[in-house]
């Protein structure tokens, strides 16, 4: 029996992140407001040519995938590299500290903003109702956020971790690591979160953190 973080996009978009999604029991996807995540829900040619439909023209999706998934007729393959997926199980919070605060709607230009400037991944439109977000901010200005992205039964992936150029070095990316894997934790969920085998520096702090790698998994960028 495979394990539920072996296809966390299909396994989110089929139970706590369902309303979230567009297609059918053959493959789904994020509303491409919030995320360009999807999954067919097998290899079979069905559910591949339902995958392909879901392809925004002009458009892309991201799979993310224990086993490399075949390229369905009619798409493109746009990308295909390693991630490893790292786990945090029986993790312990620590106290918050006591500068970080839940973010609201009314920060979502200035989410942006720190996303678009240090790209820690995919930000859209609505990337920032995905979770209740946390953050620090220094003299007004937001210096750092995260979030969750992926929501499959039973865990919560951390996501969007950045700190601005301004503020870097002070510990705010672990702090806020900390805060929202704690916060997983407390709902009796399990923190989970992908990283790059290249962001050796990301990958050791996460370690530090109580993540361990649980699995090298395989990206898959499609277009049409």
């Amino acid at each position: 029996m495979s394990h539920p973080l072996d296809r966390p996009i299909w396994n989110a978009l089929a139970t706590h992140q369902s309303e979230l999604a567009l297609g059918d029991v053959r493959a789904r996807a994020f509303d491409s407001r919030y995320a360009y995540f999807a999954a067919g829900a097998d290899d079979s040619d069905e559910s591949q040519a339902a995958l392909r439909d879901l392809i925004p023209p002009g458009g892309e999706v991201c799979l993310v995938e224990a086993q490399a998934p075949p390229i369905p007729p009619g798409a493109t393959l746009v990308e295909r590299a390693p991630v490893n997926q790292m786990i945090a199980e029986g993790f312990a919070a620590a106290k918050p500290r006591a500068d970080i605060e839940l973010l609201t709607e009314a920060d979502a230009p200035a989410m942006t903003d720190l996303a678009m400037l240090t790209r820690p991944g995919p930000w859209l439109e609505w990337t920032h109702r995905l979770s209740p977000f946390l953050g620090v901010r220094i003299d007004g200005r937001l210096a750092a956020m995260a979030g969750e992205r992926l929501h499959p039964a039973g865990y919560s992936e951390v996501s969007a971790v950045c700190t601005h150029p301004d503020f870097q070095g002070r510990g705010l990316g672990a702090a806020l690591t900390v805060a929202v894997a704690g916060r997983i934790a407390a709902r009796g969920e399990t923190p989970f979160l992908h990283a790059y085998p290249s962001n050796v520096g990301a990958i050791r702090l996460y370690e530090r953190l109580g993540f361990r790698l649980r699995q090298t998994m395989t990206l898959t960028v499609l277009g049409r």
